[in-house]
């Protein structure tokens, strides 16, 4: 199998290191193989501050006699959460379950242009597994939640709060947007500017978004301020129509793809 490694030219080579000591002893103390190790955060939604944190996250595998065990073990390597940096990941058997409840965090893994460590085969056939079982629907509600949730958090008065703040609720609103613009897709881009550009956005909200991405590239304060009204009426905006075009109802695979992914859970734990 190819291994894949790809990091951005501004990623800082301690840190780099030390992500790879602890992916290192992932196959060493628990024992369980990483299929897939990226980077998640700011990065590679393409909007990292100068003094912007690393969030690794990854996929792994197990043997498969632990899959066979009246107690198996976590579903989830953690490591402790460090000034500059968060690492851990989630097993392969969760990382599915979730992907067919419509999260769209394995999707967004799986697309990460900044790669730690992995399976070119497994990304790509996982990707292809994700394009085929993700339903726009469930991913939609999805980013409907989470958009809608940092809303409330951050914005639901005229308080001045960090600037930066604006992307949590903007890239969640933008990714339903993408997905309303794009019929039948399910997989928005991950890169927020990529995002922006297949958003038809309006030239004045494109030229703010611009010119706040250009700004957070080069310090590490936006300052505070309300959210800007412009900014503020498109979330407002595909929150709503997201509400009404994918209403919160009850969903469930179908047979066809739970055997599909199942059979992929299975020709990887066997590997």
């Amino acid at each position: 199998m190819s291994a894949l490694r790809a990091l951005g030219p501004g990623f800082d080579p301690e840190v780099v290191a030390a992500i790879d000591a602890r992916l290192r002893t992932v196959a060493a103390r628990e024992p369980a193989e990483i299929l897939l190790a990226v980077e998640s955060g700011s990065r590679a939604w393409g909007f990292p501050s100068p003094d912007s944190d690393y969030d690794c996250r990854f996929i792994y595998v197990r043997a498969r006699d632990d899959y066979l065990a009246l107690y198996p073990p976590r579903d989830v390597i953690e490591f402790p959460v460090e000034a500059v940096l968060d690492v851990n990941g989630w097993d392969l058997g969760k990382a599915l379950r979730l992907l067919l409840k419509g999260n769209a965090v394995v999707i967004e893994w799986l697309t990460s242009p900044y790669v730690y460590a992995g399976s070119e085969s497994f990304r790509r056939e996982a990707l292809i597994l994700a394009r085929q079982a993700a339903r726009p629907a469930a991913i939609a509600r999805h980013y409907l939640h989470l958009g809608e949730r940092q809303r409330r958090t951050y914005f639901t008065d005229t308080r001045a709060v960090e600037t930066k703040k604006l992307f949590y609720a903007l890239r969640p609103a933008l990714a339903l947007r993408w997905l309303r613009l794009h019929p039948g897709e399910a997989v928005a881009p991950m890169h927020f500017p990529t995002l922006a550009a297949g958003s038809e956005l309006p030239a004045d909200i494109a030229a703010l978004i611009d010119d706040l991405l250009a700004r957070k590239a080069v310090t590490r304060e936006l300052g505070t301020g309300p959210l800007p009204t412009a900014i503020g009426d498109l979330i407002d905006a595909e929150f709503a129509r997201a509400r009404e075009l994918w209403p919160g109802e009850p969903w469930r695979p179908e047979p066809a793809v739970i055997a599909e992914t199942n059979a992929f859970l299975r020709r990887w734990v066997c590997r």
